[in-house]
């Protein structure tokens, strides 16, 4: 009996289940080249940083874009940490410049970074495990109510601010907004991360590993919300490891290598495997 051979599926179209709640084919879109007259809303210059004897950053420059998911990838070393640490206002360059918005900033701390809507959620501090999901939403802009100079929580506008947060972002929060942070799971964190993030007004969102060490439909569901707040007009930096994901959801990427870029792409000038192969030998 003759064997008819299996059409070998087109790797470049398809993504395995895992990368997000649909394949890529799904999730493609035409890519918008940057138009030559936008602004970024950050952009790094030749910016460079050492650490005594240990030189992290050399000469990096990236821009991200209002609507745009710039997705940073590299091996471990690359500097993403370091990166993402200057733009958040952790460390200042020794050189090189920032800009926000086309105009020349020097972040001191990252109070600076957040008053100019630049929010960073890192993976291991999206929340704050023994408060609820209200006061998470809420923290350091917590609504009040009280007699004169005595104030206390305002927990009906805090619970309903909350509520807004989460639907923006169109989480189905099927928990009680009374939850502790402890109890909820990791994808739960980063969503919940994600929507305070966007509800106080973030220009910027910078992203550490979000979808790191979740389960498959967790990952998914982060990388649609993640979607979802670049649709809604925010810059968006995506940190990851996973190739997959990044491809999935981001309009550019650039790839990092021992301190320095190595290579910067639209989405749709490169493939996985191209990817995949890049990074193994920059690395």
């Amino acid at each position: 009996m003759k064997v008819e051979p299996q059409p070998t599926p087109d790797r470049k179209a398809i993504l395995p289940t895992g990368s997000g709640t649909t394949d890529l084919h799904l999730r493609q879109r035409t890519i918008t080249p940057i138009s030559t007259d936008a602004v970024p809303v950050i952009e790094a210059i030749n910016v460079s940083k050492a650490f005594g004897a240990t030189t992290a950053l050399v000469d990096v420059s990236l821009k991200a874009y209002k609507g745009r998911i710039l997705a940073l990838l590299g091996d471990n070393g690359a500097g993403k940490s370091t990166l993402i640490k200057v733009l958040s206002g952790v460390f200042p360059p020794d050189r090189g410049e920032l800009r926000f918005q086309g105009e020349l900033v020097n972040f001191t701390n990252p109070a600076q970074a957040r008053q100019c809507g630049i929010a960073t959620v890192f993976q291991d501090l999206a929340v704050c495990e023994l408060l609820s999901v209200t006061r998470n939403v809420v923290l350091g802009r917590e609504p009040q109510k009280g007699i004169g100079p005595i104030k206390w929580l305002d927990i009906k506008s805090a619970d309903e601010m909350a509520r807004s947060a989460l639907h923006r972002l169109g989480v189905r929060w099927e928990r009680g907004l009374e939850e502790r942070g402890i109890n909820i799971s990791g994808g739960e964190r980063q969503s919940l991360a994600i929507a305070r993030a966007m509800f106080f007004g973030s220009s910027l969102l910078v992203l550490d590993e979000p979808t790191s060490a979740l389960a498959v439909r967790q990952a998914g569901r982060i990388l649609d919300h993640i979607a979802q707040a670049r649709d809604q007009g925010q810059a968006v930096i995506l940190i990851t490891h996973n190739f997959r994901h990044a491809l999935s959801v981001a309009d550019d990427l650039t790839v990092l290598a021992q301190g320095r870029v190595a290579a910067n792409f639209r989405r749709d000038e490169i493939d996985l495997d191209e990817l995949t192969d890049l990074v193994a030998r920059v690395g």
